[in-house]
Parts: structure tokens; sequence; C-alpha cells
């Protein structure tokens, strides 16, 4: 199988868990956050919608320079906004994904924030840092909502709350 092929598969089945763990975020909680240093739900849940954006901009492009392209989120207030924003999001992740050539896999891409380089890695790996990153923060998400004493669903298997398995 190829990568596109595999990264497609894995794209698909990573979009269900997503989208049942963005889809429970109680809508008077967007402001809460569990620690000063943490995000709130409603930054931590915007930026795992809008990571499927990220496979297309890695594919097309050579880099992403923070300082020349400063990172500015979405205001996203309740859960429908949310969700459809990650469904907006899904649909170009799944056309970049479907418009990859295998070959371009293999050239670099940088992370950098003006002179300082963050990491030059081949493109392949960039994608899989952006699946490793929905998986990294979705598990936060997970946390976060337990801590609000929202039942999880399960992700790879049943979750203590999500017996359905």
């Amino acid at each position: 199988m190829s990568h596109i092929k595999q990264f497609q598969k894995e794209f698909e089945k990573e979009a269900v868990i997503t989208r049942k763990m963005l889809s429970i975020v109680p809508n008077d909680k967007y402001d809460w956050q569990p620690h000063p240093k943490s995000m709130t739900i409603r930054q931590l849940t915007t930026h795992i919608a809008e990571l499927s954006l990220w496979i297309g901009m890695i594919l097309d492009t050579n880099e992403l320079d923070f300082a020349a392209n400063p990172y500015e989120q979405k205001p996203i207030n309740d859960t429908k906004q949310l969700v459809d924003f990650f469904e907006a999001n899904l649909l170009e992740g799944r056309k970049a994904l479907a418009e990859a050539k295998e070959e371009t896999l293999s050239e670099m891409w940088t992370l950098r924030n003006g002179d300082t380089i963050y990491s030059t890695e081949p493109k392949i790996d960039w994608i899989r840092v952006t699946f490793n990153q929905v998986t990294h923060h979705r598990a936060q998400l997970g946390v976060f909502l337990r801590l609000l004493d929202v039942p999880i669903p399960g992700s790879y298997g049943p979750s203590a709350d999500d017996m359905s398995f």
C-alpha cells in the first residue's frame, strides 16, 4: 500500500474518533482551562478541528514561518460551530490527500519562526506529525472533559464511560 493510501485510511479512521470527542464539548465550557499554562477548551478544540488543513499546507509549500504568518485562531463559540469547522477542514484534508503525489512526500519541509528553525524534515514525516498532533491534543481534550465530569467516548476500544465496543 502506498504512503498516501495509508494516510487516507488512517485519516478517515481518526476523523471518526475526533468527531466523537469534539461533539461532546459543553457549550458553557469554552473558556475553561485546567491550569493557567493550559489552553482553554476553545483554543484546544479549535486547534484540533483545524489540523486537517496542515496536510495541504505541508504538501503545497516548503515551510511555515510563524514570523511571516502569525497564527490567528478562528473564533469558535459553540459545539455546532466547532463540528462544522472540523467537517469543512476534513474536506480540505481529504482533498489534499486525494491530490497528493507519492514523490512529493520525500521533499523537505521546514517549521520556523523567522531565523529560528524548529525542524526540517521530509513532508512524509510532517504529515505523520500532524496526525500525531491530532491524537495528542484529542487526549488532552479527554483529560479536560474528564475533569469536567463529561463522559468520554471510546477511541480504540471502550472507555470507562462507554462500554459499547
